[in-house]
């Protein structure tokens, strides 16, 4: 996925601002894709110069507000259809699980420790969000809930993970410290 492509989304729904676009994506895929300010106004300027979006409004000191045009919702349905150029997941924090080896066994639990409490933090994040949205039924509305949803479950699936590794952790050490008090 690219900032073009979720930009691109949003602007099907309605015609925004970069100042509104700017906090629906912080709102509602900040923590699905995460975009500054700088990124977002570099690519509305760069599909407006490649006719995927157009100025459909100029408001008080410049404000523009963007809408989607024909070749932006060709664009938007080509990429929604085809999945083959999606670039493999990487996922960081998995990568360091992979390491934890290298650590000391305290080290490690610090680590998810961590990794736990975001997780849970992550988990109420969601929760306030699906809690203060107010829902409509529309088919937008429902894919968003779908995503959102999609968080919830794998933010508890991590906790959940985190707490088992914990466990696991804490076994093997009471069974080195059993091995090496029976030596």
């Amino acid at each position: 996925m690219s900032l073009r492509h979720a930009a691109l989304g949003l602007l099907a729904k309605h015609p925004a601002s970069g100042y509104d676009l700017l906090k629906e994506f912080q709102l509602a895929m900040g923590k699905v894709w995460p975009a500054t300010q700088s990124q977002l106004y570099g690519e509305l300027n760069k599909m407006a110069a490649s006719g995927l979006i157009k100025v459909s409004n100029l408001g008080p000191r410049g404000r523009k507000e963007y809408a989607i045009t024909d070749a932006g919702r060709a664009e938007l349905r080509r990429w929604l259809t085809d999945t083959h150029e999606d670039p493999p997941v990487r996922n960081a924090a998995l990568l360091r699980v992979l390491m934890l080896g290298q650590l000391t066994p305290s080290e490690a639990r610090v680590h998810l420790e961590m990794l736990r409490s975001w997780s849970e933090q992550e988990h109420a994040f969601y929760e306030l969000l699906r809690n203060s949205y107010d829902w409509s039924n529309s088919d937008d509305d429902f894919f968003l809930g779908a995503a959102l949803e999609h968080g919830l479950r794998w933010s508890q699936v991590r906790t959940g993970w985190a707490s088992w590794v914990l466990e696991e952790l804490g076994r093997r050490g009471l069974a080195r410290q059993a091995g090496s008090s029976t030596s």
